[in-house]
């Protein structure tokens, strides 16, 4: 049944309560799921908490403090809401054993969640074999919507693909013909850089693309790769490496030269997550995609400011946003998810980095509507799988 259809069974009331705070979507799996006598819907969350904390610390307040808010103001559907949350272990075998469970024993019907791309994969053929909906929250990989995707699999994030295209605009700006690229060797790195290059080599065809490093998340021996990528003498750096590999790129690259006079073109690292660990030592003119939470000067941000703030007294970080990916109001404004691949419009900031009272931040920054760098309908239908477009 198409959920338009679905829709239009159901009270013009209970639309417009559920709509206020879910996708359609989810209202769709909820509305159906939920009987008259359940006491509360419940919901299953699983993420790496243990093995990636700088970004899903500040990711669980956010959708704890969103749960606080929807069960406040009445709950989904005339029910109180509970979110059982698990961690996966930063493992893709893991993660669908929780899945399982969640659903099984722990009677959720929806899922959420998730970080790492090869995790969110795996979770979402989970939902395609079981039936059941799963938003991933964070994996960027552009096969979540696409190549893998499903009826039953939805994204928040702009992906690798959305994030590369706001990107390389501004890189064929630099008229630097000689790229090397640094990715963590599992599906999101993988993914960005082969995006970034198809991406470069449609608007500028002369580019040549001298050295790949792909070491392995979280285990980056930076001293090489940053002289590995020095010998090769580039003319400028597209980095898809965060994190501690990050950290640890930035240090020895500045201490070996790397980004002297070198352009550097960098996925995620304006992310407060990434920027704050380095301080002083965060590296300065690189073009990136993140989060300027200290300049956004919108009356959805400031409100969700405020509330962030006094609830936890400290300030919020891109993984508090996603926290909050039940909603279609969401701090970045108002945002739908495409009924094409189940892709959120939401955008991303993108700026350069630079270093403000001893801490990195982003400078000269624009907000970038993610429905603006979306393929079209055509291009997704080639994309897609044929089972998925039912």
């Amino acid at each position: 049944m198409k959920i338009k259809q679905a829709f239009s069974t159901r009270s013009g009331r209970m639309q417009q309560l559920a709509s206020a705070v879910l996708t359609p979507a989810l209202m769709f799996s909820l509305s159906l799921a939920v009987a008259p006598a359940t006491a509360q819907i419940r919901i299953g969350e699983l993420n790496s908490y243990k093995s990636q904390p700088a970004f899903l610390e500040p990711y669980k307040k956010g959708w704890e403090m969103a749960l606080e808010e929807i069960n406040a103001s009445g709950g989904l559907l005339g029910q109180k809401v509970e979110v059982i949350s698990r961690d996966d272990n930063a493992n893709p075998g893991d993660a669908v054993r929780v899945a399982e469970e969640l659903v099984s024993r722990e009677r959720a019907v929806v899922l959420f969640g998730t970080f790492l791309s090869n995790i969110g994969l795996g979770v979402g053929d989970f939902a395609r074999q079981r039936k059941v909906l799963f938003l991933a929250a964070e994996p960027l990989t552009d096969k979540i919507t696409w190549q893998n995707g499903n009826r039953y699999t939805f994204r928040l994030r702009p992906s690798t693909y959305m994030q590369s295209s706001m990107l390389v605009p501004e890189a064929v700006k630099l008229k630097k013909k000689r790229w090397a690229i640094v990715y963590p060797n599992y599906e999101y790195g993988q993914s960005a850089a082969a995006t970034f290059k198809e991406l470069m080599k449609k608007a500028q065809p002369d580019v040549e693309f001298v050295a790949e490093q792909a070491p392995a998340l979280g285990r980056i021996d930076a001293g090489a790769v940053a002289q590995a990528l020095l010998d090769a003498r580039p003319d400028a750096i597209f980095n898809v490496t965060f994190g501690t590999d990050l950290a640890r790129l930035v240090r020895e690259g500045q201490t070996r030269g790397l980004f002297k006079d070198r352009p550097v073109v960098s996925l995620l690292s304006g992310e407060p997550e990434y920027l704050d660990p380095l301080r002083d030592e965060a590296p300065e003119g690189w073009l990136v995609t993140g989060y300027p939470w200290y300049g956004i000067d919108t009356p959805e941000h400031k409100s969700f400011f405020i509330a962030y703030h006094k609830k936890y007294n400290d300030y919020p970080r891109l993984g508090s946003v996603v926290g909050r990916g039940l909603q279609v109001n969401s701090p970045f404004g108002r945002f739908t998810y495409r009924a094409i691949d189940h892709q959120a419009t939401m955008g991303a900031y993108v700026g350069t980095t630079a270093v403000n009272l001893g801490r990195g931040v982003m400078k000269d920054f624009r907000y970038i509507d993610g429905a603006t760098v979306l393929p079209s309908d055509a291009e997704v239908r080639k994309l897609r799988p044929a089972e998925a477009m039912q």
